[in-house]
């Protein structure tokens, strides 16, 4: 990882002080197209030009065939340091472990007006999961469901800590889960407080959803995007993949689980949605309103309904 320090002419020029102005410079090709330039000069890569991608949290921009991702700087209001640490040991991983993924090509910081962390990696043609849901047969969905499941299970074993992230501390402390009925969240908190998941602890992508799953122009899967990982029980990557990726369509759910039974995956997903950092965001699109879920048992009958459906809550019920 280089790090280079800070040309005599600034190479960023725009304002960031705080999560708002972050988020109405972070797509900029003409803000950052000076900063790519020094970066791709600093690594003797070739620069072709720099395009857009799919917007996210950091700055994402494609450079031949390359992708460039610049992490949000303190300034944005964002702890981004953790985000590219994560990120970085989680590409690294994969790459050494043969998960298909993209390749790590360089990465650093520069101190520029504000530090900002980088990766390289190469570029991927093809399309997400969610691009491609609705064209793709039955049959194919077995397939690449098939194929996550051999990625996950290389990519879901032990391995030492990468970021001090408590997984039950952060859940704990999360204020989404406000918006819940007093009754639920009454409920929740003790459930978490009295869970204990510090065994059986393994490396989770934390957010495979249809965004960060590509299949390439031969057809074959990759994962991106590893800055949520994060080390929990195993469970904690089934209820994103179940519910987000898989939305419980059954051809998915054949080819990743083969025969499975609905009531233990439903208490495993169940567990895992209290504790995920994404697990409200997850009730809300896939299991219906929040505030009519009052209790524990009401969420769990509502996983159970779906996954035995093989189908999302009706917002219309």
């Amino acid at each position: 990882m280089k790090k280079h320090k800070n040309p005599r002419e600034l190479l960023f020029t725009a304002d960031i002080h705080d999560w708002t102005s972050w988020g109405k410079i972070f797509q900029s090709i003409e803000a950052f197209k000076p900063l790519v330039e020094y970066i791709f000069n600093n690594h003797s890569l070739p620069y072709t030009g720099i395009e857009h991608c799919m917007p996210g949290t950091n700055a994402v921009f494609k450079i031949g065939g390359f992708i460039v991702k610049i992490f949000a700087p303190y300034e944005s209001g964002m702890d981004t340091d953790s985000d590219f640490m994560t990120e970085l040991f989680g590409i690294k991983r994969a790459n050494k472990l043969g998960i298909p993924s993209p390749q790590l090509v360089a990465s650093g910081t520069v101190e520029d007006k504000y530090v900002f962390h980088y990766l390289i990696m190469e570029y991927i043609f093809g399309y997400t999961l969610g691009n491609l849901e609705s064209e793709l047969s039955d049959y194919e969905k077995i397939e690449y469901a098939k194929q996550l499941r051999i990625i996950t299970d290389k990519l879901n074993l032990s391995c030492q800590r990468f970021n001090d992230y408590d997984i039950v501390n952060r859940a704990l402390s999360c204020e989404r889960w406000s918006k819940f009925p007093q009754s639920f969240q009454i409920e929740r908190r003790k459930f978490l407080e009295q869970y204990n998941c510090k065994n059986n602890l393994v490396y989770v992508h934390g957010d495979l959803n249809p965004d960060n799953v590509l299949i390439n122009t031969e057809g074959k899967l990759f994962i991106i995007d590893f800055a949520d990982a994060v080390l929990a029980p195993l469970e904690y990557e089934l209820v994103a993949i179940v519910c987000e990726l898989f939305c419980f369509e059954k051809p998915y759910m054949d080819g990743y689980f083969g025969e499975y039974d609905p009531i233990k995956l439903t208490e495993l997903c169940f567990n895992a949605l209290l504790l995920h950092d994404f697990g409200y965001n997850i009730i809300r699109c896939n299991l219906g309103r929040i505030d009519e879920i009052t209790s524990l048992t009401l969420l769990k009958e509502r996983l159970y309904t779906a996954i035995i459906n093989n189908k999302g809550w009706d917002f219309d019920h």
